[in-house]
């Protein structure tokens, strides 16, 4: 039965008067959840220019992320080329049973895929992740604003070159040709280190699929590692210099300054990156798999992202490939629920 209401619940009593009067304070958040949307206009109109910066990402969002999610129908519908998405017939979680537990080579080439993916992320984020702390690292000890400007133009270069200019690049360093003089420089140091034989014709580095995940972690690294440096030098930058000057006082040097000031400091950058780094682990985009892979290094460079591209656009089994991509970012969003949790229950920092 529920308890019946009495001023004094909410009304404070007068003494002097004898009288229950309003409570000023009470007054005041009444006052504010009254004319709560009037305010929120009035912060809108005062800073209006914000919002219209937004109308941008949020274009994006809605034509890229989230409009495309109606096509997600077809991972559970009938394939039709003629017909809509919404016409097509219902099939339940048949291209999922096909892709997880068929008996084809279509879930075969769906399983090595997803092995592949996972080996070239894992691998990515293992040695990959820790770089960008390590230049950032560096270019905090560099004491000339100008040479430190060099550096990370030289270092932020390779992110603003488009994917077509990068493959061709790392074509050009490996390329193994008919003659010596055709070999690249990366090709001609690993022949004089003796690290690789000298080799002619389809047989070089490219082609031999043991060295395709180096390769292509190795020119992510080279790619990626200055321009995600950014946030984690401007993370080491914020460290406040009294921090400095109290390790040095307990004579710390370069080293023991690093590993008890600058490391801790930049801990929960560090670990909101690594959750979200988690996050895309399973997703590789498609291009430079095209571009760097070959029949001969079919069998460990196929990606998820690759199948779905044969299957969906080439093969016309969009309902499949559609189901494949599916897949692959539900795994990578429970890996963002999971890293986020242990991360919030380990060290109290998390994205959520």
């Amino acid at each position: 039965m529920a308890a019946k209401a009495k001023a004094a619940d909410y009304l404070l009593y007068d003494e002097a008067t004898g009288s229950y009067k309003e409570d000023p304070e009470q007054r005041v958040r009444d006052d504010v959840e009254k004319h709560y949307w009037r305010h929120v206009w009035s912060m809108i109109v005062k800073d209006w220019r914000l919002y219209v910066m937004l109308i941008p990402m949020l274009l994006v969002f809605l034509f890229w992320r989230y409009f495309p999610m109606y096509e997600l129908l077809g991972c559970f519908k009938v394939a039709d080329n003629v017909l809509p998405v919404a016409d097509q017939l219902f099939s339940g979680f048949s291209n999922f049973k096909q892709l997880l537990v068929g008996n084809t080579s279509m879930s075969t080439e769906f399983w090595r895929a997803l092995r592949n993916t996972f080996i070239l992320s894992f691998y990515g984020m293992c040695f990959g992740f820790p770089m960008p702390i390590v230049v950032a690292l560096f270019f905090n000890e560099i004491r000339s604003n100008i040479a430190r400007s060099v550096f990370q133009v030289i270092t932020y270069l390779p992110k603003f070159m488009s994917t077509v200019v990068m493959t061709s690049l790392v074509v050009m360093l490996v390329q193994q040709g008919t003659l010596v003089s055709e070999m690249g420089i990366i090709s001609k140091l690993l022949v004089s280190l003796k690290l690789i034989t000298y080799e002619t014709g389809n047989s070089g580095i490219l082609h031999n699929p043991a060295f395709f995940r180096a390769v292509y972690v190795i020119s992510g690294i080279w790619e990626g590692a200055g321009y995600d440096s950014i946030v984690y030098f401007a993370a080491i930058i914020a460290i406040s210099p009294t921090s400095y000057e109290a390790a040095q006082i307990d004579g710390a040097g370069k080293m023991a300054q690093m590993k008890y000031v600058v490391l801790p400091s930049i801990l929960s950058t560090v670990t909101i990156m690594l959750i979200t780094r988690i996050g895309s682990l399973l997703n590789i985009g498609y291009e430079k798999v095209l571009l760097l892979y070959n029949a001969d290094t079919f069998m460990t460079a196929d990606v998820v992202s690759t199948f779905s591209n044969r299957y969906g656009l080439e093969g016309a089994a969009k309902g499949l490939a559609s189901a494949a991509e599916m897949m692959n970012n539900v795994i990578g969003m429970l890996l963002v629920i999971g890293a986020n949790t242990i991360s919030r229950k380990a060290s109290n920092t998390s994205l959520y």
